[in-house]
């Protein structure tokens, strides 16, 4: 059961919201700075290595049973953006109300009673994992993934790339994203929020903000 409710927590179908987002891809193709299958794996891997592993530890932290109030200050002063905490919040909303549906839990509930604007989305995922019986290192390589299969996906619309390219390049991500879960893991086995990772990426902050102010655009984020 734990395998079945990983894979679609995982999965980019699962009505969270995550397909309008573009986790920066839309901002960084405009800028040209993703144009090809190559600098779009240079972007995803930064975008992992950062923003990434920051969610991961947040999400590993929560499932392990870290109070969210708190997880859910320390993911507001990791996301220095107002454009990127306000969409995190908003996909915490709805990553929220797919868990509940999925997987109704009184630690669900009480993490909506106390946010109803929407809690950090790292810190729901979490929450959901626990609730649906998967354990922080599952939680962290939900959020490592995330990180850059969204990006990915949305590369495709916007670029026109070759599918199997973009699935080879998340592919030989494996690596990678198994060791930025593993780290974010063993930072949140400390319970302290003190010691989850913090790695900042000031340039998705600044396409967040460009973003945030076209008027036409394909993603949301």
């Amino acid at each position: 059961m734990s395998l079945a409710a990983l894979l679609l927590l995982s999965d980019g179908r699962f009505p969270a919201g995550g397909h309008a987002h573009s986790g920066g891809a839309e901002a960084a193709v405009k800028a040209g700075r993703i144009h090809d299958s190559a600098s779009m794996a240079a972007f995803l891997t930064g975008r992992l290595h950062t923003s990434g592993l920051t969610a991961a530890g947040l999400a590993a932290a929560a499932a392990g049973g870290q109070g969210h109030a708190e997880l859910d200050e320390a993911a507001d002063a990791r996301t220095p953006a107002p454009a990127l905490r306000a969409t995190s919040r908003r996909l915490g909303r709805q990553l929220l109300r797919a868990a509940r549906a999925a997987w109704p839990h009184p630690d669900l509930d009480r993490l909506a009673a106390a946010h109803p604007r929407g809690a950090h989305q790292p810190v729901v995922l979490g929450v959901a994992a626990r609730a649906a019986g998967l354990t922080p290192a599952d939680a962290a390589a939900v959020a490592a993934y995330e990180s850059v299969n969204g990006p990915a996906t949305a590369c495709v619309r916007l670029l026109g790339l070759d599918p199997y390219e973009v699935a080879a390049a998340l592919a030989r991500l494996g690596p990678q994203l198994d060791a930025v879960a593993e780290a974010a893991l063993e930072a949140a086995s400390h319970h302290d929020v003190d010691r989850l990772p913090a790695a900042s990426a000031p340039l998705l902050d600044l396409y967040a903000e460009q973003h945030h102010s076209w008027k036409v655009r394909l993603f949301a984020s």
